[in-house]
């Protein structure tokens, strides 16, 4: 989408200004910590444009990728109740897309009732050794040793039962490696996944095309809030000035953290504002942000960024921990959806509900890799912001 397309387009062009990648000009200001706003079963799935872009990334019909939309709503709304359902023998669901149902794991302990209720909520059970709680206590174990470069990641997964851990491929025989994985395993259940390469953040020196800038870093704009925006931390130190794309003076970033975490907000103003639209890129059309209730793993999630613009995946795994050069980030959600240096910041949504903030990743879209993102409930909470929603 070239900038004389911007001119035409009114308030969406607004937020590409604002934002030169994923998330039109975007918002945020001081308010109540925010309640995720829960889709409803009767709201529309999606935009035309996000349908089109899942039937080109997922090889689906128009109407298989609208029946994989509601029942990944279905799937959303179903999770945190089925927790609560669950109690102590809950050991974390996933949504299947071969089934279209949200698949619940329970350990042994999981009453009868318990378990009639979740099928008659609509869930398919799995039953398994270790909760959800103990692989969380296993990962925050692992989350206590010094990671070596040829550790990419780690989280706790409930399909394998174990504390999931991604190591380079051509780094696996080194010997710190090696002996990271020895310590790891003395302290929980691990199981090894290799990976061609490891992960790093995706800020980019500045260039040509639709950005905002801070010093000589291109990022890409996350979501809308109330007063600015939310985008990763990586991409800019607390007072640091940012620029539009026609590096105009956008406003400051007003909090940030990384590593550690990897999220930051922007305050906006000096003739820009904020609106709660996604960019689409003219690959599809613009999304609008309706709320941000959490994906469970196993759903459709989109990407947009100012550089690779619009791509989609999965959610892979939440809670993970990726172990960047710069030190590790803690509570991750990891995807397969591809990424480029300056997409860092860019919006995650699943269907017209926000997800998170582009962190990092390895590869690209042309060969193809895997994203990380900083989960945006986080980040409101942290901050005390309200999302823009339409």
């Amino acid at each position: 989408m070239r900038r004389t397309t911007f001119v035409r387009l009114g308030v969406a062009a607004l937020l590409t200004l604002g934002g030169l990648t994923a998330a039109g000009t975007l918002p945020a200001s001081a308010s109540p910590a925010p309640v995720p706003h829960t889709a409803k079963a009767s709201d529309a799935p999606a935009s035309a444009g996000l349908l089109s872009a899942m039937q080109r990334d997922f090889g689906l019909t128009k109407a298989q990728a609208e029946s994989r939309l509601k029942a990944e709503q279905a799937a959303t709304a179903l999770a945190p109740k089925a927790r609560r359902t669950a109690g102590d023998a809950y050991g974390g669901s996933w949504f299947d897309a071969a089934t279209g149902k949200l698949t619940v794991a329970v350990t042994g302990e999981a009453s009868a009732a318990a378990r009639g209720d979740l099928r008659a909520a609509g869930a398919e059970l799995r039953t398994v050794r270790r909760s959800a709680r103990s692989l969380d206590a296993a990962k925050a174990r692992v989350d206590r040793l010094k990671a070596p470069a040829g550790v990419s990641s780690w989280r706790a997964d409930p399909k394998a039962g174990a504390v999931v851990v991604d190591v380079v491929r051509d780094r696996r025989d080194d010997n710190d490696v090696r002996s990271f994985l020895a310590a790891a395993r003395h302290t929980a259940p691990v199981t090894v996944r290799t990976v061609s390469r490891a992960a790093g953040t995706l800020a980019a020196g500045t260039v040509g095309g639709d950005p905002y800038y801070t010093g000589n870093v291109r990022c890409s704009i996350g979501f809308s809030v109330y007063g600015g925006f939310v985008t990763a931390g990586h991409c800019g130190q607390p007072s640091a000035a940012v620029y539009g794309w026609d590096h105009s003076y956008v406003g400051n970033f007003q909090g940030s953290s990384f590593p550690d975490n990897d999220y930051a907000w922007v305050n906006v103003g000096s003739g820009w504002w904020t609106v709660p639209v996604v960019l689409g890129w003219g690959t599809v059309s613009d999304q609008l942000v309706r709320g941000s209730a959490v994906a469970p793993p196993g759903s459709s999630i989109c990407r947009s960024g100012s550089t690779s613009h619009w791509h989609c995946g999965t959610v892979v795994a939440l809670n993970e921990t990726v172990n960047y050069s710069q030190g590790a980030v803690h509570q991750l959600t990891h995807t397969n959806v591809c990424a480029e240096p300056g997409d860092s910041g860019g919006s995650f949504i699943s269907g017209d509900q926000a997800q998170g903030v582009t962190s990092g990743g390895w590869g690209n879209c042309t060969s193809g890799g895997e994203t990380w993102f900083q989960p945006v409930n986080e980040i409101l909470s942290r901050y005390g912001l309200t999302l823009h929603t339409a």
